[in-house]
């Protein structure tokens, strides 16, 4: 992404939850290029804390975490008041995982390695779909 790009994403309050610190990393990045205002973390129980104290309006969820399933975590804040969209990545090719997070609410589902690109269009495409 070019220094000219608009910032698509400016002010968003962007929850990035993965247990592998380089895709930590690069999807926050690209993320804050895009001008989120992200938080990080590494653990499913860590992502449900955050979400209850301090809301994000999107959560980027890795589906296999340590302490808590991403299901579990994706499960706990689809029952918040005011629940934000998650999208949620993986490298589990299988449809029955995606069945089941559709089940749960998932607003959007990417297989890993995640592609920066579609990830910030699949964020921009799920804010637009809330005004």
């Amino acid at each position: 992404m070019d220094q000219s790009t608009e910032m698509r994403l400016r002010d968003k309050k962007i929850l990035v939850v993965d247990d592998d610190p380089e895709v930590l990393e690069s999807i926050n990045q690209a993320l804050q290029l895009e001008g989120a205002l992200t938080q990080t973390c590494a653990d499913g129980n860590t992502a449900v804390r955050v979400c209850e104290v301090d809301p994000p309006e999107l959560v980027v969820l890795d589906m296999m975490l340590p302490k808590r399933s991403g299901f579990l975590v994706l499960e706990r804040i689809k029952r918040l008041p005011n629940p934000p969209r998650v999208i949620m990545v993986t490298a589990n090719e299988g449809k029955r995982h995606q069945e089941y997070a559709e089940n749960l609410g998932v607003d959007g589902y990417l297989l890993k390695p995640v592609r920066l690109e579609r990830l910030v269009t699949l964020a921009l495409e799920l804010f637009e779909s809330t005004k």
